[in-house]
């Protein structure tokens, strides 16, 4: 698919995102259209900078800037710590709720269900705004294993493959975690990175072996690392239906689907309690990867002036045309219906799926 092609699906996407969301969303005549005029609005992103996170936050506050009515300043601040989750207790805890002050960032989804103590915040009580979904890629250096990875799957040659990682319990590194365990790969986390930048140069000092990123990361910033044949995609992740069915992405074509790399290594499809934590974790993740927030309070009139706003910026031709060409695909918009459903099976994750990730991270149940 060419990159015209690319960029009117993307458009058509988030035409039909808005035409689905506008039930939901209030006119913004709810509100005078000078509330933002001489005003500043904060964006907080729990992740440093430079990182895939805070460079989308950063283009995508441009558009918003131009669609919010007042002509406000949007100010973009990185609010590091807790895993990522300092942002959420924050806005949950402290920020006015004005609409002067929202986070947009990483979805914590399995903080919340695994109950982590470094998040305070519920997602449910927090006033969704938008947010974007993803596609993961496993990758890993190729002298991980010995002789050099051919072809990617030869990960399972690997002798206690090394894996970048924040903490033991963000979802980056459990997807990386689950995806190994339900392989078969014995693998060990490296925890204490800041970002997936130190992750990635980590990778280039042959300090970690194996790191999961978005695939817009992997198609920019580890685009040359790839290239050189220092490093090999091994896995996109996608979730599977009841019946073990899935849609393979048309757009990655270069590296194989989780499910078709476990057929070509197993003989079989993907099955067991692992498994079933993964596939549920990579729904979460991939329909809701980034996710924005105001907190709990903020008046219905100015939550209906941001969630507009957010709605238009998505729908930006300039925002999808920069964002094709920074990553080699468009982003997906993830309206307020469909974002408080996916907020909302929070609550709804089965035992069944919650035990396998515990287990399989070595928590206890």
């Amino acid at each position: 698919m060419n990159r015209n092609a690319i960029l009117r699906n993307a458009k058509t996407l988030v035409a039909l995102a808005l035409i689905g969301s506008s039930c939901v969303v209030s006119p913004t005549a709810a509100q005078p259209a000078d509330y933002y005029a001489g005003k500043t609005l904060r964006i907080l992103v729990g992740l440093q900078v430079g990182g895939t996170a805070d460079t989308f936050v950063r283009r995508f506050a441009d558009a918003l800037k131009k669609e919010l009515p007042g002509n406000p300043a949007v100010l973009v601040e990185n609010m590091t710590g807790a895993a990522g989750n300092l942002v959420f207790n924050y806005i949950a805890e402290k920020a006015a709720p004005d609409g002067l002050t929202i986070a947009y960032s990483p979805y914590q989804a399995l903080a919340q269900a695994l109950d982590d103590r470094s998040l305070r915040a519920r997602f449910e009580n927090l006033e969704y705004l938008g947010g974007i979904s993803d596609t993961r890629v496993g990758y890993m250096r190729t002298d991980a294993v010995p002789g050099g990875a051919k072809k990617p799957a030869d990960i399972v040659k690997a002798d206690n493959l090394i894996v970048g990682a924040y903490t033991h319990t963000d979802f980056e590194s459990t997807l990386s975690h689950l995806a190994l365990d339900v392989l078969g790969v014995k693998h060990k986390l490296v925890v204490g990175y800041r970002g997936g930048s130190d992750i990635f140069l980590a990778m280039q000092r042959k300090e970690v072996q194996f790191h999961s990123t978005s695939i817009g990361t992997y198609r920019t910033r580890s685009d040359t690392f790839i290239k050189s044949g220092e490093g090999i995609g091994v896995y996109y992740l996608l979730s599977t239906g009841p019946d073990g069915k899935f849609e393979r992405n048309k757009s990655i074509t270069d590296v194989p689907s989780f499910p078709d790399l476990y057929q070509e290594i197993h003989g079989k499809p993907p099955s067991g309690e692992s498994w079933e934590a993964l596939n549920w974790l990579t729904t979460q993740t991939s329909e809701l990867a980034y996710a924005a927030f105001a907190p709990r309070g903020t008046p219905a009139p100015v939550l209906s002036v941001l969630r507009s706003a957010f709605e238009r910026a998505a729908a930006n031709p300039d925002f999808i045309e920069k964002s094709i060409a920074a990553n080699g695909v468009p982003y997906g918009p993830v309206d307020v219906e469909r974002g408080r459903a996916i907020i909302s099976s929070l609550a709804h994750v089965s035992p069944t799926v919650i035990k396998g990730l515990r287990t399989s991270m070595g928590l206890s149940n």
